[in-house]
């Protein structure tokens, strides 16, 4: 798989999650927002919590599953970039949390019923 169909796959798996997480009733607030930290694929809102939401999609079960590329450095740039956007809206008051959703698309964007599986709070 080319560089620009991994963005391409990766887009779509974060719109599917976008789009789960509206269903639930949250609401989302940011895509794909950047820092000199790194980018944070989603934020999103329900009434009391607010998730920064890592997406990690896979199209083979026999590589490790999506929440083990969340390593330690991973997870530090995560904090440092919703830290800097928590700054950048001192308005916001919910309780932050850093959700991860695996996303198994066996034939990629082609895949009918992808499988999504949240892991809520996860560091």
């Amino acid at each position: 798989m080319s560089g620009g169909e991994a963005k391409l796959l990766g887009r779509w798996g974060e719109a599917l999650a976008a789009e789960e997480r509206r269903r639930q009733g949250w609401q989302i607030l940011a895509s794909g927002y950047r820092s000199r930290f790194g980018e944070i694929d989603l934020i999103a809102a329900d009434d009391k919590y607010l998730a920064f939401i890592e997406v990690k999609l896979r199209t083979s079960e026999g590589f490790a599953p999506g929440r083990a590329a969340v390593d330690a450095r991973k997870q530090n740039r995560l904090r440092a970039t919703a830290e800097l956007w928590l700054a950048e809206h001192p308005e916001e008051v919910r309780q932050p949390r850093f959700d991860v959703a695996e996303i198994y698309a066996p034939q990629g964007t082609a895949t009918r019923a992808p499988r999504i599986t949240w892991i809520e709070n996860a560091f």
